[in-house]
């Protein structure tokens, strides 16, 4: 199967990289794990392609995200929420089971971006459309939510949220959130990650919460 990595299908070409202007408001980050092979600029120190699979590998430090698009973005999400340090740039389709699931209630905030953004060629030249949806920056993390704040980028501020009247998550989803939690500390404790805490004590208290319903 081919995985298309931080791009955007628009008329018929998947290749669409991230504005650096929006990279530069960000600050550096310590890894991309679903960078593009052909990047005319860095997106951070350590970056992951395709070729190495990005969701099998460890992640250490500030990650910056753009995911795939489409059927994979859920899992880049889930991975950056369990991750506890991360921004994600998504299409802000609020409506979707992914952002039920993975975005509110879960993100620290998130930086719904004014118009629509033009993405660029593998070449650094910005395209001449633009990406035919809204974006959203997503926040995991109290520093990165103080950040994406803070940022300058244009548009609406949303902060963390809370998800009322849903259904309790399954046994099994609850037993596989607090197994990623766990790995964290653990990770942690072996001093090969940098956690937030604060974050780590909302997601705590959060699972706390709903295996409580």
């Amino acid at each position: 199967m081919v995985t298309k990595f931080d791009t955007r299908s628009v008329n018929n070409k998947n290749e669409w990289l991230t504005p650096p202007w929006i990279l530069e408001r960000l600050g550096t980050f310590d890894l991309d794990p679903c960078a593009p092979i052909s990047r005319p600029w860095e997106t951070a120190r350590q970056h992951f392609t395709v070729s190495d699979n990005g969701l099998s590998k460890q992640w250490q430090g500030r990650v910056w995200c753009n995911p795939p698009y489409g059927s994979e973005t859920w899992q880049w999400v889930k991975r950056c929420s369990q991750h506890g340090n991360a921004i994600v740039l998504i299409f802000a389709r609020t409506d979707t089971r992914t952002f039920f699931d993975h975005v509110w209630g879960r993100a620290d905030g998130m930086l719904f971006i004014k118009g629509r953004l033009s993405f660029y060629h593998a070449s650094g030249q910005q395209a001449d459309f633009n990406g035919g949806a809204p974006s959203v920056l997503l926040a995991f993390g109290s520093a990165n939510a103080d950040c994406l704040k803070n940022s300058g980028i244009n548009g609406a501020w949303v902060g963390a949220t809370e998800i009322i009247g849903s259904p309790k998550p399954s046994a099994r989803s609850l037993k596989a959130e607090i197994a990623a939690v766990a790995n964290t500390i653990i990770e942690c404790e072996a001093g090969s990650v940098t956690v937030d805490f604060a974050a780590l004590k909302r997601h705590l208290l959060r699972l706390s919460a709903i295996s409580e319903r």
